[in-house]
Protein backbone atom coordinates (compact mmCIF):
# COMPACT_ATOMS: atom_id res chain seq x y z
CA UNK A 1 0.00 0.00 0.00
CA UNK A 2 3.34 2.47 0.73
CA UNK A 3 4.25 2.17 -3.11
CA UNK A 4 1.06 2.29 -3.99
CA UNK A 5 0.07 5.59 -2.18
CA UNK A 6 3.03 7.22 -4.48
CA UNK A 7 1.32 6.09 -7.36
CA UNK A 8 -1.98 7.81 -6.87
CA UNK A 9 -0.23 10.65 -5.29
CA UNK A 10 2.02 11.07 -8.36
CA UNK A 11 -0.80 10.46 -10.64
CA UNK A 12 -2.87 12.73 -8.30
CA UNK A 13 -6.02 10.61 -7.83
CA UNK A 14 -5.89 10.74 -3.85
CA UNK A 15 -5.73 8.02 -1.64
CA UNK A 16 -4.38 4.45 -2.55
CA UNK A 17 -7.55 1.81 -1.83
CA UNK A 18 -6.03 -1.20 -3.00
CA UNK A 19 -3.81 -3.14 -4.83
CA UNK A 20 -4.24 -5.44 -7.22
CA UNK A 21 -1.32 -8.59 -8.43
CA UNK A 22 -0.74 -10.84 -11.29
CA UNK A 23 -2.14 -8.91 -14.55
CA UNK A 24 -5.48 -7.98 -12.93
CA UNK A 25 -5.81 -5.35 -15.00
CA UNK A 26 -4.31 -6.90 -17.72
CA UNK A 27 -0.48 -7.62 -18.94
CA UNK A 28 1.75 -4.84 -20.06
CA UNK A 29 4.34 -4.93 -22.71
CA UNK A 30 8.02 -4.22 -23.31
CA UNK A 31 10.27 -4.08 -20.67
CA UNK A 32 9.78 -4.37 -17.06
CA UNK A 33 10.54 -1.12 -15.58
CA UNK A 34 10.63 -1.60 -11.95
CA UNK A 35 11.17 -5.02 -9.89
CA UNK A 36 10.68 -5.25 -5.74
CA UNK A 37 9.29 -1.30 -5.24
CA UNK A 38 10.13 -0.11 -1.64
CA UNK A 39 8.48 3.03 -1.03
CA UNK A 40 8.15 4.97 2.37
CA UNK A 41 4.84 6.12 1.17
CA UNK A 42 5.77 10.24 1.39
CA UNK A 43 8.08 10.26 -1.65
CA UNK A 44 6.58 12.40 -4.55
CA UNK A 45 7.51 10.15 -7.51
CA UNK A 46 8.03 6.15 -7.75
CA UNK A 47 11.55 7.43 -8.69
CA UNK A 48 12.28 8.45 -4.96
CA UNK A 49 11.34 4.99 -4.32
CA UNK A 50 14.44 2.48 -3.60
CA UNK A 51 14.18 -0.41 -5.60
CA UNK A 52 15.78 -3.39 -7.01
CA UNK A 53 16.21 -1.80 -10.59
CA UNK A 54 14.89 -4.04 -14.16
CA UNK A 55 14.50 -7.50 -13.56
CA UNK A 56 12.83 -10.27 -16.36
CA UNK A 57 10.08 -10.94 -15.20
CA UNK A 58 7.03 -12.36 -16.47
CA UNK A 59 4.12 -9.69 -17.73
CA UNK A 60 2.11 -12.33 -15.75
CA UNK A 61 2.84 -10.68 -12.61
CA UNK A 62 2.18 -6.58 -12.97
CA UNK A 63 0.66 -5.06 -10.40
CA UNK A 64 -1.96 -2.94 -10.25
CA UNK A 65 -3.11 -0.01 -8.12
CA UNK A 66 -6.77 1.50 -7.43
CA UNK A 67 -6.98 4.94 -6.15
CA UNK A 68 -9.65 6.63 -4.68
CA UNK A 69 -9.81 9.38 -7.51
CA UNK A 70 -10.27 12.57 -6.18
CA UNK A 71 -8.07 15.44 -4.39
CA UNK A 72 -7.24 15.44 -1.15
CA UNK A 73 -8.24 18.51 0.36
CA UNK A 74 -10.86 21.01 -0.43
CA UNK A 75 -12.46 24.32 0.10
CA UNK A 76 -16.43 24.61 0.30
CA UNK A 77 -19.32 26.90 1.51
CA UNK A 78 -17.20 29.73 -0.42
CA UNK A 79 -18.23 32.15 -3.30
CA UNK A 80 -15.87 30.38 -5.62
CA UNK A 81 -14.25 27.56 -6.26
CA UNK A 82 -10.98 28.87 -4.92
CA UNK A 83 -12.08 30.20 -1.20
CA UNK A 84 -14.29 28.95 1.44
CA UNK A 85 -13.76 26.28 4.60
CA UNK A 86 -10.40 24.18 4.51
CA UNK A 87 -11.51 20.08 4.68
CA UNK A 88 -8.58 17.28 4.12
CA UNK A 89 -9.76 13.52 3.02
CA UNK A 90 -8.56 10.95 5.50
CA UNK A 91 -9.86 7.27 5.73
CA UNK A 92 -12.91 7.78 3.47
CA UNK A 93 -14.45 10.81 5.48
CA UNK A 94 -13.83 14.96 4.88
CA UNK A 95 -12.72 16.31 8.07
CA UNK A 96 -12.58 20.38 8.73
CA UNK A 97 -8.93 21.72 9.98
CA UNK A 98 -8.47 23.53 13.08
CA UNK A 99 -7.72 27.31 12.34
CA UNK A 100 -4.75 26.86 15.25
CA UNK A 101 -2.83 24.46 13.22
CA UNK A 102 -3.15 25.86 9.95
CA UNK A 103 -0.25 27.82 9.15
CA UNK A 104 0.61 29.76 5.58
CA UNK A 105 2.80 26.76 4.51
CA UNK A 106 -0.60 24.77 4.71
CA UNK A 107 -2.30 27.51 2.57
CA UNK A 108 0.28 27.13 -0.28
CA UNK A 109 0.03 23.62 -0.58
CA UNK A 110 -4.01 23.49 -0.23
CA UNK A 111 -3.94 26.41 -3.29
CA UNK A 112 -1.43 24.43 -5.21
CA UNK A 113 -3.19 21.72 -4.74
CA UNK A 114 -7.08 22.48 -6.10
CA UNK A 115 -5.25 24.64 -8.85
CA UNK A 116 -6.16 28.16 -7.39
CA UNK A 117 -2.84 29.83 -7.21
CA UNK A 118 -1.81 31.11 -4.23
CA UNK A 119 -2.82 31.67 -0.87
CA UNK A 120 -4.58 35.78 -0.32
CA UNK A 121 -6.42 35.33 3.10
CA UNK A 122 -6.60 32.33 6.27
CA UNK A 123 -9.62 33.07 7.91
CA UNK A 124 -10.05 31.83 11.44
CA UNK A 125 -13.42 31.45 13.31
CA UNK A 126 -15.75 29.22 10.95
CA UNK A 127 -15.67 32.26 8.77
CA UNK A 128 -17.32 30.18 5.79
CA UNK A 129 -19.83 28.18 8.26
CA UNK A 130 -19.23 25.47 10.48
CA UNK A 131 -18.78 22.39 9.16
CA UNK A 132 -20.14 19.06 9.75
CA UNK A 133 -18.57 15.49 10.52
CA UNK A 134 -14.61 15.70 12.71
CA UNK A 135 -12.29 18.07 12.66
CA UNK A 136 -8.79 17.14 11.97
CA UNK A 137 -6.76 16.05 15.16
CA UNK A 138 -3.38 16.17 13.60
CA UNK A 139 -1.15 19.23 12.86
CA UNK A 140 -0.59 19.62 8.84
CA UNK A 141 2.98 20.46 8.87
CA UNK A 142 3.72 21.36 5.12
CA UNK A 143 6.83 22.78 4.32
CA UNK A 144 5.06 24.58 1.74
CA UNK A 145 6.63 23.12 -1.86
CA UNK A 146 4.23 19.93 -1.83
CA UNK A 147 1.96 19.26 -4.64
CA UNK A 148 -0.76 17.84 -2.63
CA UNK A 149 -2.03 17.70 1.12
CA UNK A 150 -1.08 13.95 1.36
CA UNK A 151 2.36 14.86 1.34
CA UNK A 152 2.93 17.29 4.39
CA UNK A 153 4.31 15.49 7.43
CA UNK A 154 2.04 15.22 10.16
CA UNK A 155 2.35 15.56 14.07
CA UNK A 156 -0.11 13.69 16.33
CA UNK A 157 0.46 16.61 19.30
CA UNK A 158 -3.05 17.10 20.82
CA UNK A 159 -2.20 20.64 21.42
CA UNK A 160 -5.54 21.75 19.85
CA UNK A 161 -7.62 19.17 21.07
CA UNK A 162 -10.14 21.07 22.06
CA UNK A 163 -10.72 22.48 18.62
CA UNK A 164 -14.69 22.22 17.59
CA UNK A 165 -16.47 23.42 14.15
CA UNK A 166 -16.01 26.96 15.84
CA UNK A 167 -12.22 26.64 14.67
CA UNK A 168 -12.82 25.82 11.10
CA UNK A 169 -9.94 27.67 8.73
CA UNK A 170 -11.06 29.23 5.68
CA UNK A 171 -8.78 29.92 2.98
CA UNK A 172 -8.98 32.84 -0.01
CA UNK A 173 -6.70 32.19 -2.93
CA UNK A 174 -6.11 34.34 -5.48
CA UNK A 175 -7.27 32.36 -8.66
CA UNK A 176 -10.22 30.40 -9.85
CA UNK A 177 -10.28 27.13 -11.23
CA UNK A 178 -10.34 27.12 -14.94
Amino acid sequence: MKDAAVVCGELRCGEAVDVRYLAEFGEGSGEIWIYDLYCRGSESTLNNCSSQGKHKCAHTVDAGVICSGHRMSRLTAGPHQCSGRVEVFHGGSWFTVCDADFDQQDAEVVCRELGCGIPVEMLRSAAFGQGEGQVWTEELQCRGNESEITFCPTSSSLKHSTCSHYNDVGLICSGEVS
